[in-house]
């Protein structure tokens, strides 16, 4: 007989460990959600549209436009201005950001009342997810320098730290140990559940455009669901997350 997706264990939930019992976990948990996940989302959208202007053709738009930025030392003027304050948007607020919707879809995951607001719980403990980004971005970067692969690998591997450092209050360092650790043998279902997400956006452009929307919504709580059964494991072994 086969095992339901989800089980009762010790007033927690258990979730059968594949791809498609995450993603019907998460699919479960985004309508029970809906409303707050959807206006988190739409929040999120708008908070992101400077990033997202710029990444699909705002520079042309920017080159007919004068900006001076004056960096004590340095002096930038005209796009390369806009430049730096892009990447002082991505790194100072973007990445935060995100690493707060993440904390968001957990606690639906965990069925955690929850609010709008929780999406910038991250800059409770700002710096370390500034660094722990960085750190993480400089370790996946120098992966696919070695030709892609280490760089996929190194994703997988790392793909807790945002959980353990907005909702542990980690810091950087310890997060990607523990996230390194807690994501062995796990490393193949991360790697094939990040891989449909592909099918899963193809298949919202499919639905007039609108249901990107709602695979973006899906696929973060999907993430989510990983890590809450990774952690729903840990507990119930009474494994520490931070060894």
């Amino acid at each position: 007989m086969e095992e339901p997706l989800i089980q009762n264990v010790k007033n927690s939930v258990k979730i059968n460990h594949n791809v498609f019992s995450h993603y019907g976990f998460a699919w479960q948990k985004l309508w029970k959600y809906f409303l707050e996940l959807l206006l988190v989302t739409i929040v999120s959208i708008i908070l992101l549209l400077p990033t997202m202007i710029f990444e699909n053709g705002g520079g042309n738009f920017f080159e007919h436009k004068h900006l001076s930025l004056d960096l004590i030392f340095v002096s930038f003027e005209g796009l390369s201005a806009y430049v730096i304050l892009g990447l002082a948007y991505v790194l100072l607020f973007q990445w935060p950001l995100e690493y707060g919707i993440s904390y968001v879809n957990l606690r639906a995951a965990r069925s955690e009342k929850f609010q709008v607001k929780d999406m910038f719980a991250s800059f409770d403990n700002y710096w370390n997810v500034v660094f722990s980004n960085l750190l993480v971005f400089v370790i996946v970067g120098f992966g696919f320098a070695l030709l892609i692969v280490p760089g996929i690998i190194f994703a997988c591997k790392l793909s807790f730290v945002s959980y353990l450092v907005v909702d542990r209050k980690m810091e950087a360092v310890e997060a990607v140990k523990t996230s390194w650790q807690m994501t062995s043998g796990h490393t193949w279902l991360i790697f094939t559940i990040g891989f449909l997400t592909v099918f899963v956006f193809i298949l919202g452009l499919l639905a007039f455009g609108v249901g990107v929307v709602l695979a973006l919504m899906w696929i973060r709580l999907t993430f989510a669901s990983v890590y809450f059964s990774v952690e729903q494991k840990a507990n119930m072994n009474n494994v520490p997350l931070n060894t």
